[in-house]
């Protein structure tokens, strides 16, 4: 499988494209706002000739679903996300306006995620790992063949999802890393919602919130 990261809008979120010599494709945390950012994944996707087949939220908070209605209109692709987050895109309007951004009304889910989910395009297999604790509806997907985990903003280098926002819950986002993360390999690479990957090992050696 190979990765391709994107940091879009203000907050930096990483979007990341993954794909395989099938050319198909998976969108994670699409969060191209300005036009530019837009073209950048589409020229991307275009160079590379690549299909894409799904998009997937680790949450809804909205700098990570910015880019949701761009990409299921430019690709025609489904959109899934675990049900907690239906609340954040009910709102996402009136989210995205509180921190000054214009968008129309986010567009719906074509499809629910469960814990244990398995989500199959061309040759790989991500499993989705429930993680609130940072928000409603949070998840991970986890690539067990090639070792990737894309966590959102539950795990990042050195630090922990916030959990003052609404629905957030310290003491769950601790116990969800601790019992569903932490147990992964150690050699298994992070690649968080924001800033660079870590590993398991690492984070559980030096993470100041959970060593």
């Amino acid at each position: 499988m190979r990765i391709k990261t994107f940091a879009f809008n203000p907050f930096q979120v990483n979007t990341y494209l993954l794909y395989d010599d099938s050319g198909r494709c998976v969108i994670i945390d699409p969060a191209c706002y300005e036009d530019p950012e837009k073209r950048v994944l589409s020229d991307f996707i275009k160079k590379e000739k690549l299909n894409p087949v799904l998009a997937l939220n680790t949450h809804c908070h909205i700098d990570h679903i910015l880019g949701n209605n761009f990409v299921t209109r430019e690709f025609a692709v489904p959109l899934k996300v675990h049900k907690g987050s239906l609340m954040f895109i009910k709102n996402g309007k009136e989210y995205a306006l509180s921190f000054g951004f214009e968008v129309e009304e986010i567009v719906k889910p074509n499809g629910f995620l469960e814990d244990g989910d398995i989500i199959e395009f061309g040759r790989q297999q991500l499993k989705v790992i429930y993680t609130p604790g940072h928000a409603d509806g949070s998840v991970c997907f986890y690539h067990q063949d090639e070792g990737f985990l894309f966590c959102g903003d539950v795990l990042f280098k050195a630090g922990i999802g916030r959990t003052d926002l609404p629905t957030g819950n310290y003491d769950m986002l601790i116990r969800n890393i601790n019992e569903k993360l932490l147990v992964l390999p150690e050699d298994v690479i992070v690649y968080p919602g924001h800033g660079p990957e870590t590993t398991i090992g690492m984070e559980k050696r030096s993470n100041p919130f959970i060593s």
